[in-house]
Parts: C-alpha cells; sequence; structure tokens
C-alpha cells in the first residue's frame, strides 16, 4: 500500500521567511495555486481511498486544490494531528532575528532534532509531533485497502516521514527539509502494514513547471 505525503503550497509567510507552525497561518501566494494544480493533475489518476489534511488553511487550500484535479472523487478528512510542529513564541517573528535568541536550537531544529530542546520558546517537543502523525498514518494504513494522501506541513512532516521509514532522531533531516507542494511515497511491507515503511519517494518536483524548465 502507497501512503502519499504533501507539504502545503508556499505562503507569504514562507516568502517572507517568518516562523510559522501550528498556530501561525499566512495565505497562500498566487503562484502557489498554479503548483498545487500541477500536482493535482499529477497525482489526477491515482484512485486516493482519502485525503487526510491538516485544518490550517494553507493546508486545506492545498488539499481542495488537489482534489479538483483528481478523476476519482475523494472525501478529505481533517485532523489536528496532522498540524505543523508548534513553535511557542517563534510564531510569525522574523527566522534571522530569532537566531540572535536561539541560535543554537534553530540549528538543532534544522539539522540534528535529537539535540533539539525548544522549551525555552515554549514549543512544542519534535518527538510529540512525530507520535501523533505517525499515529494517524499507521491508522490509516490499516483502515484503507488502496492509497491515502496526507496534506501536511514542512518541520513535522520531514521527521515524522524519516521517522516512519525507520530512521532515528539524529538523523532525521540529514536528507533535508521538504519542499513546498513537494510529493512523497512510504510504501507498507507485508499484510501487517507495521512500521517501518519503505521511503520509495522523498521530496519530489519534477512535475512543477519550475522544476521542468531548469
Amino acid at each position: 500500500m502507497k501512503l502519499y505525503f504533501t507539504r502545503h503550497g508556499k505562503t507569504e509567510w514562507n516568502q517572507q521567511k517568518r516562523f510559522q507552525g501550528m498556530t501561525g497561518d499566512s495565505p497562500l501566494l498566487p503562484t502557489s495555486y498554479d503548483e498545487i494544480k500541477q500536482l493535482g493533475q499529477y497525482l489526477q489518476d491515482i484512485p486516493f481511498e482519502k485525503i487526510y489534511s491538516s485544518p490550517l488553511l494553507r493546508a486545506k487550500n492545498t488539499a481542495r486544490g488537489i482534489q479538483q484535479e483528481l478523476t476519482h472523487p475523494v472525501e478529505i478528512v481533517y485532523t489536528d494531528t496532522l498540524k505543523e510542529l508548534g513553535l511557542g513564541r517563534l510564531e510569525g517573528q522574523y527566522i534571522e532575528e530569532m537566531r540572535n535568541f536561539y541560535g543554537e536550537e534553530l540549528d538543532h531544529l534544522r539539522h540534528r532534532l535529537d539535540l533539539y530542546d525548544p522549551t525555552i520558546f515554549d514549543g512544542e517537543p519534535i518527538e510529540q509531533a512525530i507520535q501523533r502523525i505517525s499515529e494517524t498514518v499507521a491508522e490509516a494504513a490499516k483502515q484503507h485497502e488502496g492509497p491515502v494522501l496526507f496534506v501536511g506541513h514542512g518541520a513535522a512532516l520531514t521527521a515524522a516521514i524519516q521517522a516512519m521509514a525507520g530512521k532515528p532522531l539524529s538523523e532525521l533531516r540529514t536528507m533535508g527539509g521538504l519542499l513546498n507542494n513537494s510529493l512523497s511515497i512510504l510504501e507498507t511491507k507485508e499484510a501487517s502494514r507495521n512500521m517501518p515503511y519503505d521511503l520509495t519517494l522523498w521530496n519530489d518536483t519534477s512535475f512543477l513547471a519550475k522544476e521542468k524548465a531548469q
């Protein structure tokens, strides 16, 4: 069984390089809707049994945009468990400015999640985000027979996908972070569908027009 994952389209805060976590939510850029449509068209013939999405508006609009392009009708289920990593007092702040105060922890967030400790700015532990997403994915993998699509966020999905593929905390960022509108795939093993899953596609954006033009 294939489990598909995509990160929401690029937002205003992404462009402005501001932190955007569980409680922050800025609008998608106009160009993002074109890319979401391209992703939907790329996936249009896959008979998804269900789409699971974060309820944050940037993810919700991404899920709806994909849904509109699919040949097979499919329901979207919104769940808080797919929200972005909670960033506490960093929400909405400019990344470079916050480096002056939390430089070491921000480096750990980007490169060494085993050392990441967000308590200093009231953030969510990465283990908690991984657990809530992994439990949702595992339940979906057991509930459905066909492919399922998950629409979520960069930091949380990057960590959770790699963890579900069996990597330890120290290695969850070694392949980099997920790009907006990228596609990743995990495949379940045998009939039990237990983790770890096989990571068969990571962070693919080859279907986007800007990638094809390069």
